[in-house]
């Protein structure tokens, strides 16, 4: 069994957000899927699928951002025995819009969402799928940015970068990290475009 989370906050003032990019790509999974994310368990949302003859749990906690761990780790018990089948789709403030990265482990790098999931697995080696939103303006909040909507000139890529984070998740599923780290990563919101990208997250909530 392999499990992908989205992470997010709940309820409607915080959709489409910068910091529930998560949650729209895994909306976007499910899609692709077929499968609805409607079934309440382990203060989340979660739903059982097949892609390319392997079993996958779809998971948003409900628990907000920084409590996100205690939602994925009481799901992940009994299910997810490497951390390495699990993927964690998050937002990246540290990528430029659009880019998309995985990395295969690693620290929090200040990201609390992240923080909270290492802390209840006591393991960072589950797999990341980083997703650009962009920094904030010089002066202004980080945590007012991360929690700010997209705004109308943002949403042509948005829904770029969403679609093919929707296709990188299935080709890890599909394929592995290493396949897709060699198609995603640097390579803007397209397998075939795009540039390098930096690779360390500052801090956010």
């Amino acid at each position: 069994m392999k499990m992908i989370a989205g992470l997010g906050n709940p309820g409607p003032r915080y959709k489409n957000t910068r910091h529930n990019l998560g949650f729209m790509v895994l909306d976007g999974v499910a899609e692709r899927l077929r499968v609805s994310l409607d079934r309440e368990k382990h203060q989340g949302l979660v739903v059982e699928a097949v892609h390319a003859g392997t079993k996958v749990m779809l998971v948003k906690p409900l628990t907000f951002m920084n409590l996100s761990g205690a939602c994925i780790a009481d799901t992940a018990r009994n299910k997810v025995f490497d951390p390495a089948d699990l993927l964690v789709v998050v937002d990246d403030v540290n990528l430029p819009l659009g880019r998309l990265r995985f990395r295969p482990g690693g620290s929090a790098g200040g990201h609390n969402g992240l923080k909270s999931i290492i802390e209840r697995l006591g393991s960072d080696a589950f797999h990341r799928l980083r997703l650009g939103v962009g920094a904030s303006k010089p002066g202004n909040n980080l945590v007012d940015h991360v929690l700010s909507k997209f705004g109308p000139d943002e949403w042509t890529e948005v829904n770029r970068m969403a679609a093919a984070a929707v296709d990188a998740v299935l080709c890890w599923t599909a394929e592995g990290m290493q396949a897709a780290m060699n198609r995603y990563n640097d390579r803007g919101n397209s397998p075939r475009e795009g540039r390098r990208s930096v690779d360390e997250q500052k801090t956010h909530d």
